[in-house]
C-alpha cells in the first residue's frame, strides 16, 4: 500500500477513534489513562500522525466498547454504511462538538425534535438560496 493510502487509512482510523471517544463523553486524558499512554499520544492517534498497532487497537476497541472493524468503516452494528465518512468529517469540527455537547444536555424529547426541525428548515432555506 503506498504511503499516501497508509496515511489516509491512519487518519480515518483516528477520526473514528475520536468520534467514539466523544460519543462516550471521554476526554483524551481519560482514554490515555486507561491505555497507559500520554494524552499527547492519544492526540497523535486521533490525528492519524501515529499508526495504531493491532494489539493497541484491540485494547482501544475494548475500552470504547466497539468491534475492531468499527475503526475501518463498520457501524456499531458491524455493517458498513454510505455517508459514514461525511458524518465523521462533520464531527471532526469544533462547531459539531459544541452542538453535540449542548444537544446532549437537553433532556426533553419535544425540544430536541424542535431543534432538529429548526436546523432542517434553515438548511432548506440555504439550499433554496443557493439554487
Amino acid at each position: 500500500m503506498p504511503t499516501s493510502e497508509s496515511s489516509l487509512r491512519d487518519e480515518n482510523v483516528g477520526r473514528r477513534l475520536k468520534l467514539r471517544r466523544l460519543q462516550l463523553g471521554l476526554s483524551q486524558e481519560s482514554l490515555a489513562l486507561a491505555l497507559g499512554l500520554t494524552p499527547e499520544q492519544v492526540q497523535r492517534y486521533e490525528a492519524g500522525n501515529d499508526r495504531i498497532d493491532a494489539a493497541r487497537l484491540q485494547q482501544i476497541a475494548e475500552i470504547l466498547r466497539v468491534p475492531i472493524l468499527f475503526f475501518f468503516g463498520a457501524t456499531l452494528s458491524g455493517a458498513h454504511r454510505e455517508g459514514d465518512s461525511n458524518v465523521i468529517h462533520f464531527l471532526d469540527t469544533a462547531y459539531a462538538l459544541r452542538l453535540m455537547q449542548a444537544f446532549r444536555r437537553i433532556e426533553g424529547r419535544h425540544i430536541r425534535r424542535s431543534i432538529v426541525e429548526l436546523v432542517e428548515q434553515i438548511a432548506d432555506a440555504v439550499d433554496a438560496q443557493s439554487a
